[in-house]
């Protein structure tokens, strides 16, 4: 079996206990809400429905600098895992889970996203498949790009063996993106 190192990144980890511990102090103050209150209805930002043209750059300039959005630079991957296996049943959402857990979530503790849907490939021998996919959505740091290529690479394999498929989809955004958590 192959091995999967875990690295942590410390300042996510620390940016996240921290986002995780002000979320819950914040609900703890909040008192719950009463029955019979209704909400206010839910309306555009202001920002968002100016009618001066340029509104939005102008109230984003007065903001200090702190206030600005900077984020860190992150890379992001998509995984298509599709679920067809030849004489055996579609990979299971169970299946999947497991593989979730037990394969990937070691190699990216820090977050991830999954989304299912449905999509269709050619196969080597030209028949059309449609099949239920699973969408693995992955951020990391820019700087630890070559590290995760390797973790990637190590789970599309292990995917491909375990589950009996041709291929695992792989979608790298070449730029790097500008997360905040």
């Amino acid at each position: 079996m192959l091995a999967i190192s875990r690295i942590t990144h410390g300042a996510i980890a620390v940016r996240l206990g921290y986002a995780l511990l002000l979320g819950a102090a914040n609900l703890a103050a909040c008192p719950a809400p009463a029955l019979a209150q209704e909400e206010p209805p839910l309306e555009p930002p202001a920002i968002c429905v100016s009618p001066e043209p340029g509104a939005a750059a102008a109230a984003l300039e007065k903001r200090s600098p702190e206030q600005r959005f900077v984020g860190d630079a992150f890379v992001r991957t998509e995984l298509f895992f599709g679920s067809e296996r030849p004489d055996l049943p579609e990979v299971s959402p169970e299946e999947f889970r497991e593989f979730l857990d037990v394969v990937v979530t070691p190699c990216f503790p820090d977050g991830l996203t999954l989304l299912t849907g449905k999509g269709q490939f050619r196969e080597s021998d030209g028949q059309i498949v449609q099949e239920t996919s699973f969408v693995l959505v992955l951020l990391y740091p820019r700087e630890t790009r070559q590290e995760s290529n390797l973790k990637i690479e190590a789970i599309r394999t292990l995917y491909k063996s375990h589950f009996l498929q041709e291929s695992v989809l792989r979608v790298d955004d070449p730029r790097a993106a500008r997360v905040g958590f």
